[in-house]
C-alpha cells in the first residue's frame, strides 16, 4: 500500500495529460488504419520487431548486422508506408476548432458563396445532371488544381451548370472552389478504396478519396438519380431533399443557411 501511495505521488497531472493525449493520437491513427491495407503493413512491422528481438537474445551476427542496417532508415519506412493515414490523422488534429480559429483567414460573403453552390447543385439535380465539386478550406488544393483546365472564374451558379452541361467539353472530373473563385474544371481526384454502395459510381466514390486526404468538402450529383451527396472527412451523406442539404451544407461550410426555394430530390 506504501508503494502504492508514493507511485500515485510521483503522477503529475502534465503526465495524466500527455498519456491521454498518446492514446488519443493512437486511438484516432487506429481507427483511420481500420479497414485499409496499412493494418495487415503494422503487423508485418511488428512481426519484423519480433525477429529483431529473438536474433538479438540469440546473438546472430549476420541478421544483428542487418537489422541494424534496417533500423536507421525504420522511421522514414514508416512514414513512407503509413503517409495516407499520418497524413489524415494531422488533418483531424488541424480541423480542431481551437486552431482553425488560430491559423484560418476569414473570409469574406461566406454565405454567399454556400448558397450559390446550394443553389447550383439542386438545380443539377432537378436536371439530373452529373456533376461533382470540391470546395477547399483549410488544406489547399493546389495539386488537383493542377490537372484540371485553370478557370480562376468568379463563383456563379450558372457558370456551374454551364460546365456541368453534358456537350462541354468541361463537364468530365471536378470543379475545385476556392473562396468565391472556380479555380479549375475537368480536374482529376483520388479515388477512395473503401467498399461504398455499388450503386454509387466514380464521382462518389472520388469524393470520398478527396475528403479522405483532405479536409476538403465535395458536392456530388448523380446523373442516374439526380441525387445529392455531401462527402466530408471520407463520409459520405446522401440528401433526398433540399431543404436538408442546405441546412447541412451551411454547417459544414461553417455558415447557417435559412432555406430558400428548393428542389426536391429522388434519393
Amino acid at each position: 500500500m506504501d508503494a502504492l501511495r508514493w507511485l500515485l505521488a510521483q503522477v503529475r497531472i502534465l503526465d495524466v495529460v500527455e498519456v491521454a493525449f498518446v492514446a488519443w493520437l493512437l486511438y484516432r491513427l487506429y481507427r483511420l488504419m481500420q479497414g485499409t491495407i496499412a493494418v495487415q503493413i503494422f503487423f508485418g512491422i511488428l512481426a519484423l520487431l519480433g525477429i529483431q528481438a529473438i536474433v538479438t537474445a540469440l546473438d546472430l551476427t549476420i541478421l544483428s548486422a542487418f537489422f541494424d542496417a534496417f533500423s536507421s532508415i525504420f522511421a522514414i519506412a514508416l512514414v513512407i508506408l503509413f503517409q495516407p493515414e499520418l497524413r489524415r490523422l494531422l488533418l483531424i488534429v488541424g480541423q480542431n476548432p481551437l486552431i482553425r480559429r488560430i491559423v484560418s483567414n476569414v473570409q469574406a460573403s461566406r454565405t454567399d458563396t454556400v448558397d450559390l453552390l446550394a443553389d447550383a447543385t439542386l438545380t443539377m439535380a432537378r436536371k439530373r445532371m452529373g456533376a461533382l465539386i470540391a470546395v477547399e478550406r483549410t488544406a489547399g488544393l493546389r495539386q488537383y488544381i493542377e490537372t484540371g483546365t485553370r478557370l480562376n472564374a468568379h463563383l456563379d451558379a450558372d457558370l456551374l451548370v454551364t460546365i456541368f452541361y453534358g456537350q462541354n467539353p468541361l463537364h468530365d472530373g471536378a470543379v475545385i472552389v476556392r473562396g468565391d473563385v472556380i479555380e479549375a474544371a475537368r480536374c482529376i481526384l483520388p479515388v477512395t478504396q473503401q467498399d461504398l454502395d455499388p450503386h454509387l459510381g466514380l464521382r462518389h466514390r472520388a469524393a470520398v478519396g478527396l475528403t479522405e486526404q483532405t479536409d476538403a468538402v465535395c458536392l456530388v450529383v448523380s446523373e442516374e438519380t439526380g441525387a445529392v451527396s455531401v462527402a466530408v472527412g471520407g463520409v459520405l451523406t446522401r440528401f433526398s431533399g433540399g431543404d436538408g442539404f442546405r441546412r447541412y451544407l451551411g454547417d459544414v461550410m461553417g455558415t447557417r443557411l435559412e432555406p430558400a426555394e428548393t428542389v426536391a430530390v429522388e434519393g
